[in-house]
Order: structure tokens, then sequence, then C-alpha cells
């Protein structure tokens, strides 16, 4: 399998080649179409120059006037009526001429060789050392008529530029090819190693680290990537430290019942001490039916499955009936409860909305300080209402408040020595309220409280 810098390279040159192809064969076009006729015209000219000079000046040597001429770099054939031919200059590769064109041209007309010589797919015309690609025009001298056939010395004409233009070709294809091949290595490198650091992060490396300081397109995505292996690592993390708490979530209660079962067997148990064991047995199996509803509920989140039921329904009157049901831990934490919930109606799924307004208040309770204060409002607006959770609890840090939304995270670690929690709650809390089109904002600040605002469509 070839590599990308094999490829791009193999592509890079084929596209040149094929370029240079086109064009070849579009200057090739342009030459048969313009520069031939053009060339034809100018030769022409000149052959006509010479005869027009000969036949004013018959004191003149034609041989050694012609000589001179093929010297500065012209190719000749003088043509007698016998049909004795004598040739200036380089020789011509190829001295065939048919007997009608000589007899044309001593007859007083003009050949156009070059015009009409053999179109190819190459610019052969204008290189043809052939005798049949010349300009042939009749040419008088002390009263002989001779054909006399030019046509310019390309080689003698252009020999340095052959060489100069062989060299330039020669050193743009090298160095073409050169710098094709270190850019090439240049593009590529940052994919190789984004290459790598794939495997690394599939090998669970998270640890992966890359020096781009590009400002193009694969810059971008490698600072994408990067971006994508730290928030992995940060959810494996998570996912550690959620695997850890749900363990110990589920262990401690499992413990609890098993010792307290092992407890209930001991014969000489009063029937106080039997009832307080089984009530604590009670205890916590609720704690691991919460636990456990609030895995399934995530996990139907997750699969997107058809859970919502929306139907128009009271708002003021649900939170209120919430509020009652809290009424007791509210009373044991000795926390001042205030609330405006007028009677609103709003559409949307009653149970799963009143699992968000669950987990906000138990929050603001379980964060709370003695002696507190819980406020609960709702607000109406145009299309939508907003309702309100403040609590003058232990508030938030600002690395909290950007995370607290994320699955399995727990705010800061000391909470969790004294009260429990999955880390599950305020995900799920958010993740209800986008399936309701909603928003939802936290203002905290430590030691001071926090403020929960949630803003859901009326319809």
């Amino acid at each position: 399998m070839k590599t990308l810098y094999v490829k791009f390279i193999v592509i890079t040159i084929g596209m040149m080649f094929i370029s240079f192809i086109l064009a070849f064969v579009i200057s090739n076009f342009y030459y048969q179409q313009k520069l031939k006729p053009y060339n034809d015209n100018k030769n022409t000219k000149v052959a006509l120059d010479i005869a027009e000079f000969v036949e004013g000046h018959p004191q003149i040597n034609l041989t050694q006037y012609l000589d001179s001429i093929s010297k500065v770099g012209y190719q000749m054939c003088l043509v007698e009526t016998n049909r004795n031919k004598t040739y200036f200059g380089k020789p011509f590769r190829d001295k065939s001429l048919s007997i009608t064109t000589e007899k044309e041209v001593l007859n007083g007309q003009i050949f156009h060789g070059m015009l009409h010589f053999p179109q190819s797919t190459f610019v052969t015309g204008f290189f043809a050392n052939e005798l049949k690609n010349t300009i042939g025009v009749p040419l008088k001298y002390n009263g002989k008529t001779f054909a006399l056939f030019i046509r310019p010395d390309i080689k003698f004409l252009f020999n340095e530029m052959h060489i100069l233009f062989g060299w330039i070709l020669g050193i743009a294809i090298t160095l073409t090819i050169v710098m094709v091949v270190i850019n090439t290595k240049y593009l590529v490198k940052p994919i190789s190693n984004l290459t790598k650091a794939t495997k690394s992060l599939a090998n669970g490396d998270f640890n992966v680290k890359m020096n781009v300081y590009r400002h193009d397109e694969i810059g971008e995505l490698s600072n994408s990537f990067l971006q994508m292996a730290r928030k992995l690592e940060q959810i494996d993390d998570m996912r550690k430290e959620f695997i850890s708490n749900i363990s110990h979530d589920i262990q401690s209660p499992l413990s609890n019942i098993k010792g307290y079962t092992n407890l209930l067997d001991t014969e000489s148990l009063s029937k106080k001490e039997r009832s307080q064991y089984v009530s604590i047995i009670n205890g916590e199996i609720s704690r691991l039916s919460t636990l456990t509803k609030q895995l399934l509920l995530l996990s139907s989140l997750d699969q997107n499955e058809d859970i919502m039921k929306k139907k128009n329904y009271n708002l003021g009157k649900q939170l209120k009936e919430l509020v009652r049901n809290y009424q007791w831990a509210i009373s044991e934490k000795e926390i001042m409860l205030g609330y405006s919930l007028p009677r609103i109606e709003i559409v949307g799924d009653p149970s799963l909305l009143n699992t968000v307004w669950d987990n906000l208040l138990a929050n603001a309770v379980k964060y709370n300080k003695p002696n507190g204060s819980i406020e609960i409002s709702i607000d109406q607006k145009e299309e939508s209402v907003i309702v309100t959770f403040e609590d003058t609890g232990i508030g938030m840090n600002d690395k909290e408040l950007g995370q607290i939304f994320e699955r399995f995270y727990r705010a800061d670690k000391a909470r969790t020595r004294t009260v429990e929690g999955t880390g599950l709650g305020l995900s799920i809390v958010k993740t209800i309220i986008d399936l309701h089109r909603g928003s939802i904002h936290v203002r905290s600040k430590e030691n001071e409280g926090t403020v929960f605002m949630v803003e859901l469509p009326i319809c």
C-alpha cells in the first residue's frame, strides 16, 4: 500500500507531466494556425528580396552572393532549367523535391513549402531540415532562369538558445521535483504524526504531543485533534472516577444490607432494635433504587429513545407539590424556603421535567448551610418561562461551573465526603432541558450560594 507521501509526489509529478503535454498540444495548435502562416510569409519576403536584388545587380557573382547569405543563417538550393542543383549552407537532411514543383517555380510560381508542410502532433514544421520545407521563388540572372529554394538554418540561428532552453528546462524540472518532495514531506509529516497519535489514542494513551505551529487547515486539524485527546482523557478520568463512585455507592448499601441482615438473625435482638435494622435496610434499598433509576434514565436518553411524552400541564402546581415533598428535609436542616409559583401552563413532559426540578431542589437542600435559604420562582416571558432556584449554599468556583453538566463529574470532592451523589444528576437535567429545546444557566460564588435558571418554551 502506497503511503500518502509517495501518492502525493506521484500525483503532483503526474499532474506536471499532463500539464506539459496539454500545453505542448495547445502550443502546437497555435503554431499550426497562427505561427506557421506568419513564418511562411516572412521567409517568402526574404526569398523575394534576394531574387529582386540579384535581378537588379546582374554584375554580381551569383554563387558568391548566395554563399555569403547562407553564412548568416540560411540553407539554399539553386535549381537550373536543366535540373542541376547547387546547395549553399548546411546540407539538407532530405533533398527530395518533386519535378513538378521545380518546373512550377521555374515558370514563375512561388512554392510555399513551409505553409503546406504536413501537419503532425509535434512542431516539426519549424525544425524539419528538408528541401520540401522551403520557400521557392523564381530568380533571373543574366538572362537565365533559376528556381531558388530557401529556409532558415534553425540550428545555426538558435543553437545557443537550444542549449540555454535545454538547461533551463532541465534545471526547472529538477528543482520542481526536489521542491515537490520537500514540500510534500512538509505537508504530509503532520498527517503522519496525527496517524501515530491516533494509534496511541486507540491504545488508551491520551498523553499525545504534537508540535504544530501551522495556521492552515492541517494546523487547525492538529489543534482540534489535541483538544479531542484532552477531552477524551478528561472523559476517561471522569469515567474511572464514576466507576469508582458507583462501585462505592453500590457496595456501601450492599454491605450495610448484608451486615444488618446478619444482625437480624440474632435471637437476643429486641423488637425496637429489629425495627431499627429493618428501617436501615429499607433506606439502603431506596438508595440502590434511586441509583439504578438514574442509570436507566441516562441510558434511555443516551439511546435517543422516544421517551418524550409532552402534554399541557400546570408548571406552578407541579413545583408546589415538589416543595411539599421536601418539607421534611427543609425543616430538618432549618432552611428558610420562599417561592413565587404562579399557575402557568406549559407544554412538556411532566415526568422528565419533574426529574429536573427534583434534582435542582435536592442540590439546593443538600449543599445548603444550616439556617440557609432557598428561593424558587417562575417568571413568564412572551414565549417562554424562566424557573429559578437560588440558594445560600457552599457555592462553586469557576472551574467547577465549567464542568458541572459533564457526565460523571462531581464537584469539589470535599463534598462527596459529607453528601452522596453519582455525578449524573445535572447531566440528566441538561439533557432533559435540551430535549425540550430549553436552556439552563448557572451563577455561583464559593461560600455565598448558587442560582440555577432554566428557560423553557411555553409551547
